[in-house]
């Protein structure tokens, strides 16, 4: 059997009494946690740009958009994955070469799910393999080093997730990975640089075609069997050599996963609640900071601190503010928290956080990068102008796995996002039908998010601008 089969036979024989009650518990948080990002990102620029598209091309109306209309599962896939996307405010997996965000699969699974009309527990069982195969791919064959992005190990996630929701066969599962893994390997430039709304759409993307080409699978279409170990394959031309015994993996890996704090790239969680803690403790003013010292990991260094990925101190965009751990320190310092209101054009604009964001400096710190990803170390200093030094040093946050969120803190997180364009109604029957997902069909919950407050009112499919 080639590497992909072995895949698809462990996709294959998957079954939700292999999943632990952790597994479920985790699931569910991360679910609800990935649709209160979705609800609070409705109004969004680019979330309005990808509904025009939508709307002006959707042809059939198989499947729930998030605030409204219908549309096929591909386009579903696209706009709700956008919409779990967009704010950077979900899960993440931390490997050792590679950063991801698995709960980036939840869009296109719910989408398949609601065209075959499967049951929340097995929305969850293929939400769950799809955490497995991305993690996995994460841990053994990281790509970031060589130039790709991880939406590359996700094109093997959503069609492993997409093929479960199906109930393929183990061949034509194999298609699917193949299919998908074969033409998805993104360029790592997505996020380096002048950052632009790619940086979101990228696995949204992934996720369309990822789902497309499944679907080309179930309808016997097939791929190269040899798609990783072959001539010119995946380990040929990317990420070398690897190793997964495919037979014996599970489906714990979401337990691994963890939750965001503050709506901020991952790698800076640590230290944006070091500044939430200092600031709190000792109550100065921005005006009286002269200067900031960051110390943390290598890979938070090159991603956020101005390190391979280029300089972080030149902010024009949420892109490129969400992505600056400069610019997410100061905001946080000014402004008391980081969420949504802190990426609105205005306020990145403003004279106090340009300024005080070119008074921070980042650098690595080798004893800190020997420690991540088991822990996310950080130090702050803070130097004042009359003289006093504040400095605290942590190892992880409120939501890293060592001190994760229950779920009473993600209701929190969850009603916060979403009391913009909801109604309590609306609200607590969300959260009732994802903790006893099991006893749902996947249909009442699709149900729900539709009713959800679009950006005007309610967004509805075909209202586009008449066709020429």
């Amino acid at each position: 059997m080639t590497i992909v089969q072995k895949m698809a036979s462990f996709i294959k024989n998957a079954k939700f009494k292999d999943l632990s009650g952790s597994s479920r518990e985790q699931l569910k948080i991360r679910i609800l946690d990935s649709l209160g990002v979705a609800i609070g990102a409705i109004r969004a620029e680019t979330i309005r740009a990808l509904r025009v598209h939508i709307d002006e091309f959707g042809r059939s109306a198989q499947c729930a958009l998030i605030g409204g209309g219908r549309t096929s599962p591909d386009f579903a896939a696209f706009y709700n994955s956008a919409l779990v996307r967009y704010l950077d405010f979900n899960d993440s997996y931390l490997a050792v070469g590679e950063t991801c965000h698995p709960s980036d699969n939840l869009g296109a699974i719910l989408a398949a799910g609601e065209y075959a009309g499967i049951s929340g527990k097995h929305l969850m069982l293929a939400l769950a393999v799809a955490y497995q195969v991305q993690c996995r791919l994460s841990d053994e064959a990281p790509v970031r080093a060589k130039g790709f992005d991880h939406t590359t190990q996700g094109a093997y996630a959503v069609a492993a997730g997409v093929s479960k929701v199906l109930n393929l066969d183990a061949g034509k599962t194999a298609s699917a990975l193949a299919l998908s893994g074969t033409p998805l390997n993104a360029l790592r430039v997505t996020r380096t640089g002048a950052l632009s709304h790619w940086k979101g759409l990228a696995y949204p993307y992934t996720a369309f075609a990822a789902l497309s080409t499944t679907f080309f699978a179930m309808r016997g279409i097939t791929g190269p069997m040899e798609v990783f170990e072959g001539n010119k394959g995946f380990q040929e031309s990317i990420a070398g050599k690897f190793y997964i015994e495919w037979e014996k993996e599970n489906l714990e890996r979401v337990n691994h996963t963890i939750l965001k704090k503050f709506n901020a790239e991952i790698h800076s969680q640590t230290i944006l609640e070091g500044a939430i803690d200092l600031l709190t403790a000792h109550s100065f003013q921005p005006e009286e900071i002269r200067n900031i010292e960051i110390l943390t990991f290598d890979v938070a260094y090159h991603i956020i601190g101005g390190g391979d990925e280029g300089s972080k101190k030149i902010v024009r965009t949420k892109e490129e503010a969400d992505h600056s751990l400069h610019y997410m320190t100061a905001v946080a310092l000014i402004d008391g928290q980081v969420s949504p209101e802190q990426y609105r054009p205005e306020r990145i604009r403003k004279t106090d956080v340009q300024q005080l964001m070119q008074k921070i400096e980042v650098s690595p710190s080798e004893a800190y990068s020997r420690k991540f990803p088991e822990k996310m170390p950080g130090h702050l200093k803070i130097h004042l102008k009359d003289g006093r030094i504040l400095e605290i040093e942590k190892e992880d946050y409120h939501g890293f796995h060592t001190r994760p969120m229950n779920w009473a803190t993600v209701c929190k997180k969850f009603e916060e996002l979403a009391l913009p364009f909801t109604d309590q109604d609306l609200r607590s029957k969300i959260v009732d039908i994802v903790h006893d997902l099991e006893k749902h069909p996947v249909s009442d919950l699709t149900r729900l998010l539709a009713c959800v407050r679009g950006a005007d009112g309610a967004w509805l499919i075909n209202k586009s601008p008449a066709r020429k």
